[in-house]
Order: C-alpha cells, then structure tokens, then sequence
C-alpha cells in the first residue's frame, strides 16, 4: 500500500498551472483584452485531465532520487509536461475538427464561435483556425520555458531539456504521421502502431518518465530499464484509449459517441477490424471511416469492430503489453516505494473508463 494521493497530486499541478499563467497574464496584459481571451483559453486548455504525463515524470524522478531536494521545482518540471499535452490538444483538435474537448468546445471552435456572435468581419472558421494554432504555439513554447526555468540547477536541467526536445519532435512528427495516414485512408496493423508509438505512446509515458529521471541524474543503464517500462506502457494506454474513442461513453469521454469514426481514424483498432470481417462489412467499415454518421451508423459500425473481434484482440493486447511493462519495472534498478506507485500509476493508465 502506497501514501501517494492522485488527487493532491493533480490539486497541486493545477495550482503550478494556475500560478504560471498568472504571470504570463501580467506579462501580456498590456497589450490588452485580446490577450486576456488567449490566456483565458490557455487556462481552460490546462484545465483538468488525468494528470498522467506529470505524475510519470514526478515518479520518474522518484525512481532514481527518492529524497526529493526541490519539491517546487520538481512540480513545476512535470507541469510543464501537461502544457506540452495541452499544445498537443488543442493542435490536435482542430487538424482532427473536433468539435468538443472534455466536455466542452475545442479551442478552434470556442473562437469561432466568439467570432460569429461578435459579428466580425471575415471568415469565423478561419479566426477559430488561427487562433487555435496561435495558442498551441504558445503553449509549446511555454512548455519548454517552464521547464528551462523550473528551479533545477543547469547541469541538472540540461538532460532533462535534451529529452523534452525529443519527445516534442517525436509527437510533431508523429502527428504528422497520424494525418498522412487518414489523407491516404489506409494503414496497416503494422504502421497504425508506429502512429501510435510516436504521436502518443512515447509522449504520453515513455518520455515523461525520462524526464523526470534524467532531472534526478539516472543513469543510461537506468534510463533503458525504464524504457522498458514506459514504452509497452505506452501502447497499451493509447490502445484504451482507442478503444474509448469507439466504444467509449460519452458522458464520461466528453466526446461524442464513436468520434474516432467520424474522425475517421485509422487505429490499430479499425485496422484489426478491417483485416478480419467478412469482406462486405469491412467495406462498410472502410467507407463509413470519417463521414457524417448518425448514432445508428455508429452502433452498426461498432458491431462490426466487435464482431471481427478486433475488439477482444485489443483488450488482449494492452494486458499483455501491460504485463511485460510491469514484469521489466519489477527487474529495474529504481527505488522501492516509487516502483509501487508506478505499478498502480499503470494500472490507473490502461484500465479507465475515460
């Protein structure tokens, strides 16, 4: 049993959040109450989550250094992580053109929409588009700051920069990956998986990990176990969470049913999907992928995923990447108390419902 409180944890990154863009709110605040709907949106884009990316870092660290010697600085280093993911989002909606983000508009939208009830000139799309890319700009740009700047001394804090700049080139060029994917509307089990290892498995646990370590002086040898850990960890996080995207309830997903169809991604999860099913329905599938579909298309397209048993092969997947995440952390050389944390931090990262 661990004394580790998730939810003092995310309490506490929301206040470094919240105390970071005050000051770049006074910092802004002259050039008047345009800026102040960027940073209002900044704040809403940082607002909430699960917290993962920080708390891998947090226990990253943990696992190589168990005494923390900078309790501010260590936060502000894994805060930075849920900036990095804040960009991620909000670039990544509007390249996807969602509509909604955890409940709410996607950051595109909430522009637009501000746009056509101010009765602006010009076109409302266009504005919520720039907007939106001018914030995620921002946000990466504040991420790496934040970083740079969060306390540690320069020696300590120049591996753990070395390792953000990989983990932002590997998500941009991952993205990239993703949306060269759906131009082409097709992928196979074997690239859907590096989309997903470099837009999301990798940022999403593998390099939060590493950073965190590598501010805590780890070792190369320290490092790769962790990798161990953190990559098949990463996977079988985005394989739930594709599954979620299909399957997930939107009332808990703040997205709208089956929006990875009508997004028209091309997961691991359509993929298994498209090479099992009899040949009609995979026809079905492949053509529905990323058009308007009302809530019976959905169900009619979920039940083709499910009884291709695509589905079932996914869920098999992430126990077993799951399990050899687990069984590499328990051989790796990292403190005890913070190995536990991470096991349940895993357990938390591929069995939710959201």
């Amino acid at each position: 049993m661990t004394t580790w409180d998730p939810a003092d944890f995310r309490d506490r990154v929301q206040a470094v959040l919240d105390d970071f863009l005050d000051e770049r709110d006074a910092e802004l605040a002259p050039l008047g109450p345009d800026a102040s709907r960027l940073i209002a949106e900044a704040r809403t884009a940082v607002s909430g989550g699960k917290r993962f990316r920080a708390a891998f870092c947090h226990w990253g660290h943990r696992a190589v250094r168990p005494s923390v010697d900078d309790d501010a600085a260590l936060a502000r280093a894994c805060a930075s992580l849920e900036v990095l993911h804040a960009s991620a989002l909000v670039h990544d909606d509007f390249m996807d053109a969602s509509d909604t983000r955890r409940g709410r508009p996607a950051t595109h939208r909430a522009f637009e929409a501000e746009h056509r009830a101010a009765g602006w000139r010009g076109d409302a799309e266009q504005y919520g588009a720039a907007a939106a890319i001018l914030l995620g700009d921002l946000l990466l740009g504040w991420a790496e700051d934040m970083l740079r700047r969060s306390g540690f001394p320069p020696a300590e804090v120049a591996p753990g920069l070395a390792l953000f700049e990989q983990c932002r080139n590997e998500v941009i060029a991952g993205q990239f990956l993703d949306v060269s994917v759906q131009a082409r509307g097709r992928a196979d089990v074997d690239t859907a998986m590096t989309v997903l290892r470099y837009k999301s498995a990798k940022y999403s646990i593998e390099r939060p990990i590493h950073i965190g370590a590598a501010l805590g002086g780890a070792t190369p040898q320290q490092l790769e176990q962790l990798s161990r850990f953190g990559l098949p960890l990463g996977e079988a996080f985005q394989l739930r969470d594709d599954l979620l995207g299909v399957f997930g309830d939107p009332e808990q997903t703040g997205k709208p049913a089956g929006d990875d169809l009508v997004e028209g991604k091309r997961t691991v999860l359509v993929a298994l999907a498209l090479d099992a099913a009899p040949r009609a329905a995979a026809e079905r599938l492949d053509a529905a992928l990323g058009t308007p579909l009302t809530d019976t298309d959905v169900d009619e397209l979920r039940a083709i995923i499910e009884e291709s048993g695509a589905r079932a092969q996914v869920e098999t997947v992430i126990e077993q990447l799951s399990g050899h995440a687990v069984e590499a952390l328990r051989a790796a050389d990292v403190d005890e108390h913070a190995r536990d944390v991470l096991v349940e931090l895993a357990a938390a990262a591929t069995q939710r419902t959201v």
